[in-house]
C-alpha cells in the first residue's frame, strides 16, 4: 500500500469498528430501548405540540364526576344516555369508551334489578348500531369467566412471535352485560386497548385470533370516521391498505413487525390542544336537553355543539382509577385514554412516524464512529481542534436527528451511534496518548543524543514546529579543547581514535547536563555548551564554573584509567588534558541556520569571548579561564565554594577592550594549604608587577612557582605555568619598559 494512503487511513479507528458493530447489536438486541427512547421523547419534546384536522374530544371519568354520581362502576345507562346525547345531539362523529365493561366490579350492595335495567337500557342503545366503541382487552393476565366460573389466561398475540400453539390462543376481555336470567351479552363494536408491553410508544392494531380480528380502538374509530367497515381493511405484512366502499384507496398505514404502529404524540395531556370535559358536566347537560326550560335546552344544546366532527373518548381520569402512564410529551403518568386520541389523530391525518430499515442502524453507527473517533484521536499540534470539531460533529448529528424527526416525522437511531461515537473515541484517545508517550519517549531518545534533553523536551512538550530566528538571553558559554588534539590523531589509528573520543566527550557531556547545560555542538574534540538556555537558570555561571572543574576531576580519573590499560594507548593518551573557557553575558539564542536546516545554538561577542577564554588559557599556563563577568556572577550564587585567582588583564585577538580574566583553581574543599600559599604569593607578584616592581614581582613569582601545582613536564604535556609565564613577562618589561601611562594589559597575538 501507497505510503500516502497509510497515512489517510487511520487504522486505530479501523482496528476499533468492532465496537461500534457490537453498539448497533446491542441496540437491535434492545439492550439500548430505554436511552433510544429518552432519544425519542427528547425529539418530541424538540418538535412540541403540532396541530391535526383530526379532532378529538376526552370525558373524563374524574374525581369531580365520581363525587357527583356516585362510586365506580356506574350504572351503565349513564353511558348509553351520554353517548346517544354526543352523537345526536353534539353530532359527534365517534364515541370510545375506555372501560372493558364486566360484572366482576358490581358491589354485592347495588340493586340488582336497577343494574340490570341500565344494563339493557345500554345494551338497547347499543343494538341500534351507533358509532360508539367499548373497550376489549387482553390487559388482564388472567380473569374467571362469569359464565363458566372457569379461569382464563390471556396473551396478546404477536405475529412477530409467530401463531401460538392451539391450546394457548385466548381471546381478549371482552364486555359483558348481565341482562338477569343468566344471560350475559356482548356488544358487537369493541377495539382494543392494549399497548405493546403496556408501554405508550407501539400498539398492535389488531389481534388475529381463530373467532375473529380484534382492531384497536383508535383504529376502530378512524374507520368509523372514513366510514367503512372491518372488511374494507386489506393488511398485509408491511401495510394495511383501507379501500372506500367503491374500491379506492382511502389510505395506506404503515406496520411494523406486520401489526405494530408507533404512536405520533400530537400534545400533552394538559394542553390546550387537549379539550377535557368531565363525565358528570356532559351527563348533566344530557339531561337539561330534556328540561321543560327552553332556555336550558338551548344552553344544553350550545354545550353538545362543541362536539360536532369530533372522536370523543371516555376514560378514567382519577388517579385512583390507576390507569395512568408516562407519555412522550408527558414526564408524568397521565390518563392512557390519550393513547387512543392520538393512535385516532395518527391515522387520519396520516402523520405516521418513520424509521429507517434495520442495515441504516449499522451505517450510521460506523460512519459516526469514524469521523468522530479519527477526530477525537488526531494527535500533535490540531489535536485540540480536531476534538472539538469532533464534538461539533456530535453535537451536529444530534441536531440533524432533531431536525429531521420535526420536519419529517424521521426517527433516525441515535443511542447506538452517539454510545460507539463516545466509546470508541475514548479508546482511540487513550491509544493515541499511549502512542504519543510512546513517540515522545523515541523522539527524546533519539534526539537526546544529538541535542540536549531539555531542548528535546521542550520541542516535544510545545507542540509546534521549530522556526527560525533567536532572541537575547544573559547566559554563561562554555568551551573545552583537547590539549594538542592534532598529536593525538597523528599517533592513532582512526577506529582507536573515535574509541578514545567517544569516552572522553561522554564524560564531559554528561557532566554538562548534569549541570543543566544545554549541548550545544561537538567540533571535533571541542565541546560547546550553553548554560542559561533554553531552561533558564539563575545561577547559570556558578553550575558551568562547578562543570568545568567535574570535568578535570573527571579527566584525571580518565588518565589513571587508562595508564591502567598498558598497552592499549599511546602514552600521550596518558596525559591528556584540556582547556576550558567561559564568559557570562548576553547572547542570541535560538534556531540558527537555513531554512531546511538548523540547529539550536549561541551567537555574539559574548561567545566568541568565551571561546578566546578557552584558546587563550595556554597563553596564561591554565586549564580553566574565565571573564571576570563569570567570576563574579558565579560568586553571587556559589559563595566561596570555588577558588578564583585573578591572571591579568588581556586584549583578546580582534577586540580592542581589556578583559580581566581569572583562573578557577578548583573546589576549595580539595585544595592543599601549598596551593593557597601559592595563590597569596602571585597575588603579591601581580601586584608589584602592576606597580613596574619587576624585581620584586619576580621574587614572588619565583617563590610561588615553587609551589604550582602544574609544573612543566615534556612527558605529561605540561609546558609552564602562570607564575613561570609571568616571571618572563617581568624579564621582557625589564629589558623594554613600558610607557609611563602603561595600565598593565596584555594584548594576546593570537587566538
Amino acid at each position: 500500500m501507497a505510503p500516502s494512503l497509510k497515512k489517510k487511513i487511520n487504522w486505530k479507528v479501523l482496528l476499533l469498528l468492532p465496537l461500534p458493530v457490537l453498539w448497533a447489536l446491542a441496540s437491535q438486541a434492545g439492550y439500548l430501548r430505554t436511552f433510544e427512547n429518552w432519544l425519542v421523547d427528547a425529539r418530541f419534546r424538540f418538535r412540541g405540540e403540532v396541530e391535526t384536522e383530526a379532532k378529538v374530544v376526552y370525558v373524563d371519568i374524574d374525581s369531580q364526576s365520581i363525587s357527583e354520581l356516585g362510586n365506580f362502576p356506574w350504572p351503565r345507562s349513564y353511558f348509553s344516555t351520554v353517548c346517544d346525547k354526543l352523537i345526536n345531539a353534539g353530532a359527534a362523529k365517534a364515541v370510545g369508551i375506555d372501560i372493558v365493561f364486566n360484572e366482576r366490579g358490581v358491589s354485592p350492595s347495588y340493586d340488582m334489578a336497577k343494574w340490570v335495567a341500565a344494563n339493557r337500557d345500554f345494551k338497547k342503545f347499543l343494538s341500534r348500531n351507533p358509532p360508539v366503541v367499548v373497550a376489549a382487552s387482553y390487559a388482564a393476565d388472567q380473569y374467571r369467566d362469569t359464565a363458566t366460573g372457569k379461569l382464563v389466561k390471556q396473551s396478546l398475540p404477536l405475529l412477530r412471535d409467530g401463531p401460538p400453539p392451539p391450546d394457548q390462543q385466548t381471546l381478549p376481555e371482552v364486555p359483558e352485560f348481565n341482562l338477569g336470567q343468566k344471560i350475559v351479552w356482548s356488544p358487537p363494536r369493541v377495539g382494543l386497548i392494549d399497548t405493546l408491553e403496556g408501554a405508550t410508544r407501539w400498539i398492535p392494531l389488531f389481534a388475529p385470533t381463530e373467532v375473529q380480528r380484534y382492531d384497536h380502538m383508535g383504529l376502530v374509530l378512524a374507520m368509523i370516521y372514513w366510514g367503512v367497515g372491518p372488511d374494507a381493511l386489506k393488511i398485509g405484512p408491511d401495510r394495511i391498505d383501507v379501500l372506500a366502499p367503491n374500491g379506492s384507496l382511502i389510505t395506506t398505514i404503515p406496520l411494523v413487525d406486520g401489526q405494530l404502529l408507533e404512536v405520533n404524540w400530537f400534545s400533552a395531556w394538559q394542553s390546550d390542544k387537549n379539550p377535557r370535559i368531565g363525565f358528570s358536566t356532559v351527563y348533566n347537560y344530557a339531561l337539561m336537553l330534556a328540561d321543560p326550560d327552553e332556555a336550558h335546552r338551548k344552553n344544553a344544546q350550545e354545550f353538545f355543539n362543541q362536539f360536532q366532527g369530533a372522536a370523543v373518548l371516555i376514560g378514567p381520569v382519577d388517579k385512583l382509577l390507576q390507569d395512568l402512564a408516562t407519555t412522550s410529551l408527558d414526564d408524568v403518568p397521565v390518563p392512557r385514554v390519550g393513547i387512543h386520541g392520538n393512535v385516532f389523530k395518527t391515522l387520519v391525518s396520516g402523520e405516521y412516524l418513520q424509521r429507517l430499515p434495520a442495515w441504516w442502524l449499522y451505517a450510521i453507527t460506523l460512519a459516526l464512529t469514524y469521523v468522530v473517533a479519527t477526530l477525537a484521536s488526531t494527535g500533535g499540534a490540531r489535536s485540540i481542534f480536531s476534538k472539538v470539531l469532533a464534538g461539533l460533529v456530535l453535537v451536529g448529528f444530534v441536531i440533524v436527528g432533531f431536525h429531521l424527526f420535526a420536519k419529517s416525522r424521521l426517527i433516525i437511531p441515535m443511542a447506538a451511534p452517539l454510545c460507539a461515537a463516545f466509546s470508541t473515541s475514548f479508546i482511540g484517545i487513550i491509544w493515541q496518548l499511549v502512542v504519543e508517550e510512546r513517540q515522545k519517549g523515541r523522539i527524546k531518545s533519539m534526539f537526546g543524543t544529538y541535542l540536549a534533553p531539555e531542548l528535546v523536551n521542550r520541542m516535544v512538550e510545545s507542540e509546534t514546529d521549530p522556526q527560525l530566528g533567536g532572541h537575547e538571553e544573559v547566559i554563561t558559554a562554555y568551551f573545552s579543547d583537547i590539549q594538542s588534539f592534532s598529536t593525538f590523531s597523528e599517533l592513532m589509528p582512526p577506529d582507536q581514535l573515535v574509541e578514545l573520543m567517544n569516552e572522553y566527550l561522554t564524560v564531559c557531556t554528561d557532566i554538562v547536563q548534569e549541570e543543566g547545560g544545554t549541548l550545544d555542538k561537538y567540533i571535533g574534540d571541542a565541546v560547546v555548551a550553553i548554560f542559561g538556555a533554553p531552561v533558564p537558570l539563575p545561577d547559570h555561571a556558578y553550575r558551568a564554573c562547578v562543570a568545568s572543574q567535574r570535568v578535570q576531576i573527571a579527566i584525571e580519573d580518565l588518565r589513571k584509567k587508562w595508564r591502567g590499560e598498558a598497552g592499549k594507548w599511546p602514552v600521550i593518551v596518558h596525559y591528556l588534558r584540556a582547556r576550558l573557557g567561559l564568559n557570562t553575558g548576553t547572547a542570541i539564542i535560538g534556531n540558527m541556520g537555513s531554512r531546511t536546516r538548523f540547529s539550536y545554538t549561541m551567537m555574539g561577542d559574548n561567545v566568541n569571548l568565551a571561546a578566546r577564554m578557552e584558546s587563550g588559557a595556554k597563553s596564561l599556563g591554565v586549564y580553566t579561564m574565565v571573564t571576570e563577568a563569570t567570576k563574579l556572577d558565579c560568586e553571587k550564587h556559589g559563595g566561596d565554594r570555588i577558588v578564583f585567582r585573578f591572571l591579568d588583564k588581556i586584549v583578546v585577538k580582534g577586540r580592542s577592550i581589556p578583559v580581566p580574566v581569572y583562573e578557577v583553581v578548583g573546589f576549595r574543599p580539595d585544595l592543599t594549604p601549598e596551593t593557597f600559599a601559592c595563590l597569596k604569593l602571585y597575588a603579591e607578584g601581580v601586584e608589584r608587577y602592576h606597580a613596574q616592581d619587576w624585581d620584586g614581582a619576580t621574587a614572588r613569582f619565583q617563590q610561588s612557582s615553587a609551589l604550582e601545582l602544574h609544573q612543566p613536564n615534556k612527558a605529561q604535556s605540561i609546558e609552564s605555568n602562570p607564575s613561570l609565564i609571568m616571571i618572563e613577562r617581568c624579564h621582557y618589561w625589564r629589558a623594554h619598559p613600558p610607557a609611563a601611562d602603561w595600565d598593565g594589559v596584555f594584548t594576546m597575538k593570537e587566538k
